[in-house]
């Protein structure tokens, strides 16, 4: 009867050696699986995804702007409306004489009858009649940036020259545009910050829903001398990776999104509903910008999982002091 007894003992004290080998600090701390984990994860995905998509859509409609800018105040355009008793032509020929002897005009032309056609055909079909209806003749006129020409002057001097013509020096669109960008960029930024605010909040309830789940293990921790720096470090550690998995999943499925959408306009490139849509719209391109922007979301997400958790962490030690 000795012997069983001896190997009840061993096998008892081989149990007990087991368990305490295995009281890894992060795994007793830090349950690294469970159903709040898993609920966790899709929530940081989930945020992580709608946060992507709101920084890469920002950065693609603020490039897609800048562009437009870009063309915009490189050009000014000269307007010919057709009057009765007046040679439109002839009215042409002396506004580019008066344009192209102004200081800081690179090259000015006027449009075509078939290049006015088909500005107009996305919204009046093809095959236009010009001669029956009143459209101006345009001039496109190319500028200098670097020096620009008095535009007052000009307006003045076209305007004494040919009474029918008027410049457009697309200031109106362009404070538009200014306004439509820093428009989106606000409110990209706003949503950007309810979603991280709903991220950390998530995180929050979770460190303390792991710590109350752990709350013995954690405050037999803290009495016996473990250091608050070192359980928070732990509660760190596991919800920065777990924030890390999530953003990454989030950012992935933000990435194949994009990518469906610009595979999607290819095939509507060089196609007639791709043309109107250039045409009302203008082109909108994924650059990799909204790449980068994902991928600094990712991490950005990443850190405030890692920073929520410590700081929520330190908080609620602090009943044990």
């Amino acid at each position: 009867m000795a012997i069983p007894a001896e190997r009840d003992d061993l096998n008892d004290e081989t149990d007990r050696s087991d368990v305490y080998d295995g009281f890894g600090p992060s795994a007793a701390i830090v349950p690294a699986s469970g159903v709040s984990g898993r609920a966790l994860f899709f929530v940081l995905a989930i945020m992580s995804f709608l946060a992507c998509i709101t920084v890469g859509t920002v950065t693609v409609i603020a490039s897609a702007a800048a562009d437009w800018r870009s063309d915009i105040s490189g050009e000014i355009t000269v307007q010919i409306r057709p009057l009765d008793g007046v040679d439109t032509l002839a009215a042409i020929d002396k506004a580019l004489a008066v344009i192209l002897e102004t200081d800081g005009i690179e090259s000015a032309r006027a449009l075509s009858e078939q290049e006015l056609r088909d500005l107009l055909e996305p919204w009046l079909g093809a095959g236009v009649d010009l001669e029956e209806l009143p459209v101006p003749r345009l001039i496109v006129v190319e500028i200098d940036r670097a020096a620009p020409p008095d535009f007052v002057e000009l307006r003045q001097r076209l305007t004494g020259a040919v009474p029918a013509a008027s410049l457009d020096d697309h200031q109106l669109w362009q404070g538009r545009l200014a306004v439509m960008a820093n428009t989106l960029a606000v409110s990209g930024a706003a949503i950007l910050v309810l979603v991280l605010v709903a991220t950390v909040l998530s995180v929050v309830f979770a460190t303390r829903g792991a710590m109350a789940t752990n709350r013995d293990i954690v405050e037999v921790l803290h009495l016996v001398g473990a250091k608050e720096a070192f359980i928070a470090h732990e509660f760190e550690r596991h919800f920065l990776r777990l924030g890390f998995r999530g953003g990454l999943a989030g950012g992935i499925a933000a990435t194949i999104a994009f990518g469906a959408v610009r595979w999607i306009s290819a095939q509507f490139t060089a196609t007639p509903a791709g043309d109107q849509f250039d045409a009302l719209f203008g082109g909108i391109s994924i650059g990799w910008a909204a790449f980068v922007g994902i991928a600094l979301t990712v991490l950005l997400v990443a850190a405030l999982t890692a920073m929520s958790s410590r700081l929520t962490v330190f908080h609620f030690l602090k009943v044990f002091d």
